[in-house]
């Protein structure tokens, strides 16, 4: 690849010189700044690799300069390492506590200086190495996830639209009805698809939080969500042949929350368990109680399980347990979307599985202050 371009900000001309000249010999290509506010210009017409800048400056000092860079998202991955004259023990901890990569006390050693800048670039390139990795992974499984969920239902309308299309005239009002059904179960599932990536941008644009803030109130009788939530699915898990059962312990604790986005993410946790719902005791509890302080909202079922090094992939967004085995509806942000409405109650999801036994996902929300 390219050389490495350093940043070297320092206000003594000599020493800035004797830097330069020093990562030049090493290979790297060097711009330098006589404080923080002409460095600010050199970065807006070249990004450098790495910065490395002194503390203190004239007009802009290192720690204001370091601040100022690390405010802008395009600039927050640059490594940065403070190179000073101060060796007190309270500004080094002022410097440190800034959050900078490294932070050398002059006089420096060449060889040292040489070593924490490679070590450094080497750290941003491994770190770019596997962001790579893993975003070609997240891009295979949002295409496959996406294809999967978007043809299955398009097929299902296609079909029935092509079937009824072609003798339309002698079809019985069974047939008919038969067929409208299937063009409905398609669009059903095209809508709750869309919904979900509409709620997932308005997730990340922060509107959901908006809402929160707008929605949230006190409740002492949170019983009530918990119940609705459960009645959102009862004809689903009827359908499925799966029993839905509902324990709610008396005197719950006092939360803050938002009844629709409380209800959502506790019926996405419901969902889960009838979809897996495998073993001949079908059966998914959802139990209300308090825990120590807490509101604890537990959905059991007796289902596949998870295995253990799967369950800190589950809350990834379009990633799909064992998928290419297992017949599953939806892109894989069913419990992403509600890890993230549970955060904006304060709160946290915790599960507990084991394979072929079941699973339980817990959500946790803290009792109001």
């Amino acid at each position: 690849m390219d050389s490495y371009r350093v940043l070297v900000v320092e206000d003594h001309e000599p020493l800035r010189n004797a830097v330069r000249d020093l990562l030049e010999s090493d290979g790297y290509v060097v711009s330098t700044a006589m404080n923080g506010l002409h460095a600010l210009q050199v970065m807006r017409e070249v990004r450098p690799d790495l910065i490395l800048a002194d503390i203190t400056m004239p007009r802009m000092d290192g720690y204001e300069f370091y601040q100022t860079v690390r405010s802008n998202p395009n600039w927050t991955p640059i490594p940065f390492i403070f190179l000073t004259a101060k060796a007190d023990r309270e500004d080094i901890l002022k410097g440190k506590n800034l959050g900078p990569d490294d932070y050398l006390t002059k006089p420096f050693d060449p060889q040292e200086l040489l070593v924490t800048i490679r070590s450094r670039l080497d750290r941003v390139q491994a770190i770019r190495r596997s962001a790579e990795v893993e975003l070609d992974e997240l891009k295979t499984q949002i295409v496959t996830a996406l294809g999967h969920e978007m043809r299955t239902p398009l097929t299902y309308i296609r079909g029935y639209t092509e079937l009824a299309l072609e003798d339309i005239a002698s079809l019985s009002p069974g047939n008919l009805q038969t067929f409208l059904l299937g063009i409905r179960s398609g669009s059903d599932r095209m809508t709750h698809l869309l919904d979900d990536l509409l709620l997932l941008i308005r997730l990340d644009t922060g509107q959901t939080a908006d809402e929160f803030r707008l929605l949230a109130h006190r409740s002492s009788n949170p019983d009530h969500i918990i119940s609705e939530a459960v009645e959102n699915y009862r004809a689903t898990a009827t359908a499925q042949g799966v029993l839905l059962n509902t324990e709610i312990a008396p005197d719950l604790p006092t939360v803050v929350l938002c009844d629709s986005l409380l209800i959502d993410a506790i019926g996405r946790l419901i969902d889960n368990g009838i979809k897996f719902s495998r073993s001949e005791n079908r059966i998914v509890t959802v139990r209300a109680s308090a825990e120590a302080t807490q509101l604890a909202i537990a959905v059991s079922d007796h289902g596949v399980g998870i295995a253990a090094n799967d369950i800190p992939l589950l809350f990834q967004r379009f990633r799909q347990i064992n998928r290419a085995t297992m017949e599953q509806q939806g892109v894989g942000a069913g419990l992403a979307i509600a890890q993230e409405l549970v955060k904006l109650h304060g709160g946290e999801i915790t599960v507990q599985s084991e394979p072929a036994k079941g699973s339980t996902f817990t959500i946790l929300i803290p009792p109001a202050e």
